[in-house]
């Protein structure tokens, strides 16, 4: 028996250099069930929103579930990184309102894109086009994407406790009253208890508190269940893509939406894997994201493998940073997530069950974890300052990480360009400027 477990752990250094990275396997599996418990809550609303253009629900769930079982799993072992991808926010709600209920194309139509945006970004990767994309970008703006992801999964950990709402004004408090308004900073208070006492598992100690609070006190429900009466298939949603007439795919509408899903899903990854690699000193000296190839590989095959099986872009996700800050370090942090995604077709009642009131709290302090990064900025140097503060403004402001690069990358090239730093910036940053101003110019959403 200990041979065994001996064996697996030497298995598991080999594949994850554990040891070189500093970490070990319990902290890994803690980091990837803490980054799954923060992200779980997609595998509900995407099939609400999917669901919404007529396509199969239980479908939704089991291609939701299996395509970010397969780009954790790529990631994890083609990149070594703890960075857990899924169908994307956002992406999602692109492809069900605008472009299916929207434009009034079939959801068969959408996934055609998806797929075709897959493929083109394989194409891109390999020919290390995405590659150049990450490298271009200045010290000043990855350590501003860094913050700018922290203030953007702090707001969303915010809006989804109902701590912020619509109001009257732009943006308000919400019922400070409100029971479950209570219990997620009752969650806050204890997350960042245990993070400043420097305990392990702090984020996944809270979430399991703050739910089993919410349960006894019946403020949230009790999970249904803990198997599911019957596991969901892929079937219905299966190829569909592939079902779209020759004519729709080369029309001109069919351009339009590829190109708006490689904009917004080019710039999401590559903010994410920026920010988060940052969060845990991930980067080299020089700044740059070693094995970028093979994580924007596994990105792009995650999102050919979801389209194919029945679902929107796939993408790297920001609560990823979650996990980091548990310490996950390596493969295994996202390895292990996606293996919950694949558990969840079978204990679907058991991880739904988690609330809204647990996961916010974490989301909140992992941003405060990131904007440690400001630091590192010099606000005295407004060619720096500015387009490092409207990239982190930006993100949340127009709740896209996509925007607030293109922000930040534009204002950037201007500013040195205007007064006389040219040299701080390069070639592939201006033909990046032009073609965001092209984008607004040409491409509404």
């Amino acid at each position: 028996m200990q041979a065994t477990q001996s064996s697996n752990k030497g298995l598991l250094e080999r594949l994850f250099k554990l040891s070189e990275h500093n970490t070990n396997v319990k902290t890994e599996i803690i980091a990837g069930i803490t980054t799954f418990m923060t992200m779980a809550y997609i595998l509900v609303v995407n099939v609400n929103i999917l669901g919404e253009t007529g396509m199969d629900k239980n479908a939704v769930f089991a291609a939701t579930a299996i395509s970010a079982f397969i780009g954790c799993l790529a990631m994890g072992l083609l990149a070594n990184y703890p960075i857990a991808l899924a169908p994307g926010m956002g992406l999602n709600a692109f492809f069900a309102y605008t472009v299916v209920l929207g434009m009034g194309h079939t959801w068969q139509f959408a996934l055609c894109a998806v797929l075709i945006e897959g493929i083109i970004f394989i194409i891109l990767t390999a020919t290390n086009v995405r590659e150049k994309i990450i490298d271009c970008i200045p010290p000043v703006l990855k350590h501003a994407v860094t913050a700018g992801i922290g203030l953007f999964i702090a707001f969303i950990g915010l809006a989804n406790a109902g701590l912020v709402v619509n109001g009257s004004t732009i943006l308000a408090l919400g019922n400070m009253r409100d029971p479950l308004i209570i219990l997620t900073i009752v969650g806050i208070i204890i997350s960042s208890i245990l993070i400043a006492k420097n305990i392990k598992g702090a984020f996944l100690i809270a979430m399991l508190i703050i739910s089993a609070i919410g349960m006894i006190l019946g403020l949230v429900p009790l999970p249904e269940g803990i198997i599911a009466s019957s596991v969901p298939s892929v079937k219905p949603l299966f190829l569909q893509a592939l079902t779209v007439p020759t004519n729709e795919i080369f029309s001109l509408q069919m351009l339009v939406i590829v190109i708006t899903f490689l904009f917004v899903d080019l710039f999401d990854t590559v903010g994410c894997l920026v920010g988060v690699a940052s969060k845990g000193n991930l980067l080299d000296e020089n700044g740059k994201l070693p094995r970028a190839k093979q994580a924007l590989f596994a990105d792009a095959i995650a999102t050919t493998a979801g389209a194919a099986l029945g679902t929107s872009t796939v993408t790297s996700y920001v609560e990823s940073a979650a996990g980091i800050g548990e310490g996950g370090r390596t493969g295994l942090t996202a390895v292990t997530t996606g293996v919950l995604f694949i558990l969840s077709l079978f204990f679907a009642p058991l991880f739904i069950a988690v609330p809204t009131q647990a996961t916010s709290p974490v989301l909140i302090i992992v941003g405060v974890m990131m904007a440690s990064s400001l630091k590192e900025i010099d606000f005295n140097d407004f060619t720096n300052a500015i387009p490092a503060f409207l990239t982190l403004a930006m993100m949340p402001f127009a709740y896209s990480i996509a925007d607030g690069i293109i922000f930040g990358i534009i204002s950037y090239t201007i500013l040195k360009l205007a007064t006389g730093k040219s040299k701080e910036i390069n070639i592939y940053l201006v033909i990046l400027s032009i073609l965001f101003v092209l984008k607004f110019v040409f491409i509404t959403h």
